[in-house]
């Protein structure tokens, strides 16, 4: 999804209305925080610890840099039939443009997992958090600084009509549902609203109060099916809506165990992955999971109308997570349905 960024800039220096949007990832899988809240703790172990970088558009312009850490875990245990709550922080941090757009967040989230008999589970959450976004003014340029064709900076009449920081606070919610259907099949779908608040987030201070930050409504659907005891197909895709911004991507992981089989949650395994954003790009993923730790690489290859600027390149990105494993994983016992995000 587009972020506020160097047409956003452009837009502002224009002084037309601005709606921005926020981050999204490749390897969303590895930042399920920010894709839907009732994920919060949905997960087999005792706590899961992941981070996420993302660096794109390195051929076109200065980079857009994104960083994301999180960590969730259960909280209270048998609530009423193995049902439990489970509570989370994200953070991200996401620098994009010329101008050193500057986008700060930090979220808190809580999910309650009912669980419906031993194979299906409902997850609903709800997330608050803090934002603060800024740009450095000085490294932007503006059409009146531009006369007879020779560029005298500081002639704008722009700058007082910017503000250089914005502060809000915002509000998501979520749904999912999982399910297994016998031993190696399982399924998960979500749902999710964000900025239900819709924050005043605009940079020009006299639209400040006609500007909000657009909800985002996400749809989530992940599939785990083991077509032998070492080899497994985990197709999924995301789709999100804000304002007048889409999305949707879709691939397919696949997973093969080259160590223990036993315990899958805890077995050494390669995976390749491949995924397509609509109009966008074309996505692959290679990466290693080693106990409990999960290592992944992907990169985009540009297929929008900025393929030809960018010459194809697109976006690379790093991810690392680790689920510290439950010693009852190792014996039989109820475990979340399908914890594939």
């Amino acid at each position: 999804m587009t972020r506020l960024s160097l047409g956003a800039v452009l837009a502002l220096a224009l002084q037309a209305p601005v709606h921005a949007q926020d981050i999204h990832f490749t390897q969303f899988e590895a930042a399920p925080l920010t894709v839907n809240p009732s994920f919060t703790g949905g997960f087999n172990g005792q706590y899961r610890a992941a981070a996420v970088y993302r660096n794109q558009w390195k051929s076109v312009t200065i980079p857009f840099v994104t960083y994301a850490a999180s960590f969730d875990m259960p909280l209270v245990y048998d609530i009423s039939h193995d049902d439990y709550l489970a509570g989370g922080i994200q953070l991200y941090n996401d620098r994009a443009g010329d101008g050193n757009l500057t986008n700060f967040s930090g979220l808190a989230s809580v999910a309650y997992h009912k669980f419906m008999g031993e194979n299906a589970q409902i997850g609903v959450g709800v997330q608050g958090g803090y934002t603060e976004k800024s740009i450095d003014i000085s490294k932007l340029y503006f059409g009146d600084e531009f006369l007879n064709g020779t560029f005298q900076p500081g002639t704008s009449a722009e700058y007082p009509y910017l503000n250089n920081r914005v502060k809000y606070f915002t509000v998501n919610a979520g749904l999912s549902f999982s399910q297994n259907v016998g031993q190696k099949f399982g399924y998960i779908l979500g749902v999710g609203a964000n900025n239900l608040n819709q924050p005043k987030d605009a940079l020009e201070k006299k639209t400040n109060s006609d500007v909000g930050l657009a909800m985002r409504y996400t749809g989530q659907l992940g599939i785990i099916a083991f077509l032998g005891d070492r080899f497994s197909i985990r197709p999924a895709a995301l789709y999100q809506m804000q304002a007048s911004a889409s999305e949707l991507i879709a691939g397919n992981e696949f997973n093969y165990i080259v160590g223990n089989p036993d315990v899958h949650s805890f077995a050494t395994a390669i995976f390749l992955s491949g995924w397509y954003r609509t109009g966008d790009a074309a996505m692959a993923t290679v990466g290693l999971e080693f106990k409990g730790f999960k290592f992944g690489v992907s990169y985009d290859y540009n297929l929008s109308s900025l393929k030809d600027a960018s010459n194809g390149k697109g976006g690379f990105e790093i991810s690392l997570r680790y689920i510290a494993p439950n010693p009852l994983d190792f014996a039989h016992r109820l475990v979340y349905p399908c914890s594939r995000f």
